[in-house]
């Protein structure tokens, strides 16, 4: 950042950097002036947050930032135990675990591939990318409406972001690259072995299910 860019950013006191972060996650994209003061000030960031038991993650390449719940050392076990949780932890499903796995693994292939910044995909990709791993259904409608269910938790938890699509045209989806945070490269690194695992939960659900 120069010195123009910190002379024409907003300026910004500390809790209006805390509050967007506590509320989600910060992007580069969407508020540049914000962004430029979390970069001056991600110190002092730091700093505030840690007392309430968070850590600052910001991946300035990438263009995000987000709070998450502090690791705790073993010394500091009881203390953090008495801390309330801020971040709260939400339990995912299996079909929106695998959902996000295989859309990682996308985003991956993707940046191997160079090129593009921004993996877009298609409603109709999304559906062929998880239907083969879940059960077969006779009713194909009731699957494709069931992957819809999935495909809108994970934009609700903010890894996919539905693109406006024209007229007549099914959605497209963006996936966002602070999925990368989410899944790492040892757990993709070990996917093969969680899809099997996933299959046979989800196989399991579905004959119990149907």
């Amino acid at each position: 950042m120069t010195e123009t860019d910190l002379e024409m950013a907003p300026q910004y006191d500390l809790s209006a950097l805390v509050i967007p972060l506590l509320k989600g996650v910060i992007y580069q994209e969407s508020d540049g002036g914000l962004w430029n003061a979390l970069l001056n000030l991600q110190a002092r960031v730091r700093d505030y947050v840690a007392v309430l038991g968070l850590e600052l993650v910001l991946d300035e390449a990438e263009g995000y930032a987000f709070l998450r719940s502090r690791q705790a050392d073993a010394e500091d076990d009881e203390a953090a135990a008495k801390l309330p949780r801020l971040i709260a932890r939400r339990p995912l499903s299996f079909p929106v675990s695998l959902l996000l796995a295989l859309l990682r693994k996308r985003l991956a292939e993707f940046d191997r591939g160079g090129g593009e910044t921004r993996l877009v995909l298609s409603r109709e990709d999304i559906v062929e990318l998880i239907r083969v791993f879940l059960p077969p259904r006779s009713n194909e409608a009731r699957l494709i409406d069931q992957i819809e269910t999935h495909i809108n938790k994970v934009v609700e938890l903010g890894f996919l972001r539905k693109l406006k699509a024209a007229s007549g045209q099914s959605a497209n989806y963006e996936v966002r690259r602070i999925l990368k945070a989410f899944v790492d490269a040892q757990w993709l690194s070990e996917f093969d072995a969680r899809l099997a695992e996933y299959q046979t939960q989800l196989v399991s659900g579905g004959e119990g299910g149907e």
